[in-house]
């Protein structure tokens, strides 16, 4: 039996997969998925979302995407890696993801640009869709790449734009944006997700725990707990949810029925020695080579 079955619950509450059922919608989160909304359906082109690993860029972009399939009138792509070798590669990315067919037998970068244009042309204005197109870990674009979403931002009527851009990527993507004062100047709107505050964090967990189900009179984390494992993992939303995970597990396998500091203590404790064992490793390994 699955450990979060023992405990009442449905399902697994701390996954880290971005299940945009556990999307914990601080004042930060949901003010950016209500601005992403508007941008896109006001079509204003060309958003952006940075943020450190971990402090739910991915799960905010899947959570956005549930959003547009519940409005009539998009259609959506993601694109989860956009790294690829050359721009042709990236346009045949993009052509490949957004289904556009192209008929040359061997297509230059001109083809799928003509092709693209093509596209959103028909599918904006003829059929009156709105095409987002969101692109996570958009910090390992390159500036060629970059460049040609540009080009594709520079589709438009005399009110709207044709593609609805969404960049998700951390921060080292502003170093590559302010390069392009070109593409900079094109931004509609900007956002940075910070690290959760304690108060966030408890919402955040008690949040997970009802979205699995958990029914009990008795919280299974004491607030103590939970401020403890805010403190060692400095509010980053990815850390909290793993070690909250292995809070659990290990509450489980000791038979105990809630989670306070001194289990939280002692996994953190555990953790801890693990870390400094694995770098003393790596360090040996690497003097013997």
């Amino acid at each position: 039996m699955s450990y979060y079955r023992v405990l009442g619950l449905n399902r697994e509450p701390f996954s880290t997969s971005p299940d945009p059922a556990f999307f914990y919608q601080s004042q930060q989160h949901r003010t950016a998925l209500a601005n992403l909304l508007i941008e896109c359906r006001l079509k204003r082109g060309f958003s952006v979302v940075l943020g450190d690993i971990g402090t739910g860029k991915t799960t905010l972009g899947r959570k956005l995407i549930q959003q547009l399939r519940e409005r009539p009138g998009f259609i959506f792509h993601m694109v989860l890696d956009p790294t690829y070798p050359s721009q042709t590669q990236f346009f045949e990315s993009i052509a490949r993801t957004l289904q556009i067919e192209i008929t040359a037998s061997e297509p230059t970068l001109l083809d799928y640009r003509e092709a693209l244009q093509k596209y959103l042309f028909k599918k904006a204005i003829e059929e009156r869709q709105v095409v987002v197109l969101l692109i996570d870990e958009a910090h390992k674009m390159t500036t060629e790449a970059l460049e040609l979403l540009r080009i594709l931002l520079n589709y438009e009527t005399n009110d709207a734009k044709l593609l609805q851009l969404v960049l998700f990527g951390q921060l080292e993507l502003v170093d590559l944006l302010n390069d392009m004062p070109n593409l900079t100047d094109r931004i509609s709107y900007r956002c940075h997700l910070k690290t959760l505050t304690l108060e966030e964090t408890i919402e955040m967990v008690a949040f997970r725990l009802n979205e699995a189900g958990y029914e009990g009179s008795q919280s299974l984390f004491e607030d103590e707990a939970v401020a403890d494992i805010y403190e060692a993992c400095n509010g980053y939303l990815r850390r909290i949810t793993m070690l909250c995970h292995k809070a659990l597990r290990v509450l489980v396998a000791q038979e105990g029925r809630v989670v306070d500091r001194f289990l939280v203590q002692d996994l953190i404790k555990e953790e801890c020695e693990t870390g400094w064992e694995t770098a003393k490793k790596l360090r040996k390994n690497a003097s013997s080579v």
